[in-house]
């Protein structure tokens, strides 16, 4: 009599989950990150932070694969937040979302540990990439960031001198009042803004103090 044959079980190959820490202070984009990578396959979210503080305390919780921060947040900023949480780790990853794109802002985040820096704005399937090159141990910075980056290296560096008349300028100053401050005279300071538009590529003060804000060199 045949004997029926032995029955094995189908082996299944399914990759682990993504597991990510949210953070972000407003409620709508956090719940709208969580819904987009909860229905991922190979993610799922382990936990969400309204501030930064939060955050930290809910990755040493959790100790998530990556963490998806928003750069400006209460309490803690996204950038404090992933020092802070580097201290418990070196090795946390961590992509930085934000809809700030200075080069400051850039520089702040890679130096602190960042592997991946996205706009707010940037296509879903973008983000989506950015979450999974990070964790696999890859770097993620969005199109129009490297864009960025590129366009302020081919630029020439201020002077300190020339900082410090765009900063003036920044605050409203005249040519005057800029050479009053700087123990300069009006020529010179006209020089110094014929280098400012040169190196920023403008054409007007409004243009220099715009473009100057863009790259984070003053506050406006």
């Amino acid at each position: 009599m045949n004997r029926p044959a032995a029955m094995h079980p189908v082996a299944t190959s399914t990759a682990p989950s993504i597991r990510v820490l949210v953070a972000d202070d407003h409620v709508t984009v956090r719940e709208g990150l969580v819904a987009i990578i909860g229905r991922q396959p190979d993610m799922t979210v382990v936990a969400e932070a309204a501030n930064g503080r939060e955050a930290v305390t809910l990755w040493a919780r959790h100790r998530p694969d990556l963490t998806l921060l928003d750069l400006q947040m209460p309490l803690l900023d996204g950038v404090r937040a992933l020092e802070e949480i580097r201290q418990l780790d070196a090795n946390a990853r961590a992509v930085m979302l934000t809809t700030f794109d200075t080069d400051a802002d850039i520089a702040r985040a890679i130096k602190a540990g960042a592997r991946g820096y996205l706009l707010k704005d940037a296509p879903r399937e973008e983000l989506l990439a950015g979450i999974r090159k990070v964790h696999a141990g890859e770097t993620s910075i969005g199109p129009a960031i490297v864009a960025k980056l590129v366009a302020g290296i081919s630029h020439e560096a201020l002077t300190r001198r020339e900082q410090e008349v765009l900063a003036l300028l920044a605050r409203g100053k005249s040519n005057k009042e800029i050479g009053t401050d700087l123990f300069i005279s009006e020529t010179t300071v006209k020089s110094h803004l014929r280098g400012i538009f040169t190196k920023l590529n403008v054409l007007s003060r409004t243009e220099a103090i715009a473009a100057a804000s863009r790259r984070g060199l003053v506050q406006i």
